[in-house]
């Protein structure tokens, strides 16, 4: 059962009906699914979820698939919550903690988004599914399309990882390259997919439609119950379109609504490469929206996003947390990549090292102290950046 009230535009607050098919706001903005939670409270309470499956559908209630025939799952969610103690006393942070994205399916988190949007697909009748994607994105898409037996076109950049690409095809989906970014394939798969004939095809991009957010927001659940119901001081997350920031960032305001937690949320801290920065432009500079990047470059594929559609909703986040967006280069990147593998037998993806890159930075420059339990949002498995690994084996 959902309690879907209705839709709400994260910009201009418009509404719109639930149970139909939509993109974006008229005004350009994302759409956010917004529920009955006082009813949804009555049955979603932190003591009975001992009795669920261990996968983000124990969420239904602040889902927004109304039937359960809808439901396309891999069994995604519910992924380990690792203490990195001999990583945590090097660094001075005894409460640091991994959150272990890669054991999803596909090994990223991208299934979260991907396994609520197939799903609604599913229940609005939709059967074509379209993305651009500089790789995990488009794996989860074209696995949650085949398990539904639907149709996935995926927009590639020609420098994403040979194995996402592979992954893709594998699945069954049509999968273009394009020259340039993540921005390039959308704009070529709107063109495309508008005016060869193939009608029926719906855009399921970060943030262009409202259910890919939905999926994400489960991080937040899960981590204040592997947590006992406390809330993480700081969660630093790699952040390229911002999707599972957002998400989070929306899923603690509704758990205290739901009486799960008070009203302390933690500092929200985002990602990117010095090669392709935005939003860390933009916060330095106090603006509302982040301006495009030119000539992105940088050897975490997911975060090579040169402009977010949500980009004034992950600064607003960053600024109501008391949080802060910083760049890292690649090459600290990658070092992190080896530092987590050698110290705490995980193998993540650059973005992952990025967090790591980015939490040594935050230490040193004292917005945190050895006090505080922090998360590290380990988004992908670091296996699909064969071309990553070869530049590491080849550094030893």
């Amino acid at each position: 059962m959902s309690f879907v009230t209705h839709l709400e535009c994260g910009r201009c607050g418009k509404q719109f009906e639930p149970g139909k098919v939509y993109n974006l706001c008229d005004c350009g903005s994302p759409l956010l699914a917004r529920y009955d939670l006082g009813q949804a409270a009555r049955t979603l309470s932190r003591d009975r979820m001992a009795r669920r499956p261990a996968n983000l559908w124990r969420y239904r209630e602040v889902l927004p698939v109304a039937r359960e025939s809808s439901i396309v799952s891999l069994g995604e969610g519910f992924t380990p919550l690792i203490h990195a103690e001999r990583l945590g006393e090097k660094l001075g942070l005894p409460n640091l903690h991994l959150k272990d994205e890669s054991a999803n399916p596909t090994g990223s988190f991208k299934a979260r988004g991907l396994a609520v949007a197939v799903s609604m697909a599913r229940e609005l009748g939709i059967r074509k599914l379209a993305m651009p994607s500089a790789g995990n994105a488009g794996g989860a898409l074209a696995a949650y399309a085949a398990r539904a037996g639907m149709e996935a076109a995926v927009f590639m950049p020609d420098g994403t990882p040979l194995a996402n690409r592979l992954e893709c095809s594998l699945l069954g989906a049509r999968v273009e390259t394009v020259a340039g970014s993540i921005k390039d394939c959308g704009r070529v798969m709107r063109e495309r997919l508008g005016a060869n004939g193939d009608d029926g095809w719906f855009d399921v991009s970060t943030l262009r439609e409202p259910y890919r957010l939905e999926g994400k927001k489960t991080m937040a659940y899960e981590l204040v119950e592997q947590l006992e119901g406390a809330v993480p001081d700081a969660i630093v997350y790699p952040t390229g379109g911002g999707t599972g920031l957002i998400g989070m960032w929306k899923a603690f305001a509704e758990m205290e609504e739901l009486g799960w937690i008070g009203a302390r949320r933690p500092r929200m801290f985002a990602v990117q490469s010095a090669g392709c920065a935005p939003v860390v432009r933009a916060f330095a500079n106090r603006a509302e929206r982040a301006e495009e990047w030119e000539n992105p470059e940088t050897v975490a594929s997911g975060l090579r996003v040169p402009s977010a559609v949500g980009d004034f909703l992950i600064l607003r986040a960053l600024r109501e947390s008391r949080g802060a967006a910083l760049a890292v280069e690649d090459v600290t990147m990658l070092d992190a990549v080896r530092e987590l593998a050698e110290m705490e037998g995980l193998v993540t993806s650059p973005e992952g090292g990025a967090t790591l890159a980015a939490l040594k930075r935050l230490v040193a420059d004292g917005f945190l102290a050895g006090y505080e339990t922090v998360v590290l949002l380990l988004t992908g498995s670091g296996y699909k950046y064969v071309e990553v690994l070869q530049i590491l084996a080849r550094s030893q």
